[in-house]
């Protein structure tokens, strides 16, 4: 029921912006993936820029009975001469909820941000690992191999 109106409140959100034509953007939502060792997670996203070079990542993400919130910082700058294509850098977490409990994750990210000259489209790709903090499997654990990566609608 939670992916049902999640989805219903992101198809909305879509349908009542305008389509803008430029190389930036402040907000965008979308869909993101959080892939790589173990579990795939989709769920709906959203990246805000504070100013220039300064985001906010916040996805609700879901897999395998498992539910996933992430908050990521990421300070980005752009190419010289290529247009709408910037690269970014940060951290933050995630905590995961599943039946009897949650873990908690440090999240170190770099990745690209490439907005769609003309079209209302962000895609990013980044490599953002899996640092655990926690006492099952045997105390912290690393998990370099997740990557994650989203289809946003740019807002403005």
């Amino acid at each position: 029921m939670r992916k049902l109106i999640c989805l219903i409140a992101f198809s909305l959100m879509i349908g009542t912006t305008t389509l803008q034509a430029q190389d930036s953007y402040d907000t965008a939502i979308g869909l993101g993936l959080d892939f790589g060792e173990g579990s795939t997670f989709v769920g709906p996203s959203v990246k805000h820029f504070f100013d220039s070079n300064n985001a906010g990542l916040a996805e609700v993400t879901f897999a395998n009975d498992v539910t996933s919130l992430t908050a990521l910082y990421q300070y980005n700058d752009a190419f010289p001469n290529a247009g709408g294509l910037k690269w970014f850098a940060g951290a933050g977490f995630s905590i995961a909820f599943f039946d009897g409990g949650s873990d908690f994750f440090l999240r170190p990210t770099a990745g690209l941000d490439f907005k769609i000259s003309n079209v209302p489209l962000s895609i990013t790709f980044d490599w953002r690992p899996a640092i655990f903090l926690g006492d099952a499997n045997g105390g912290d654990t690393f998990e370099p191999a997740r990557f994650g990566l989203g289809f946003r609608y740019c807002l403005n």
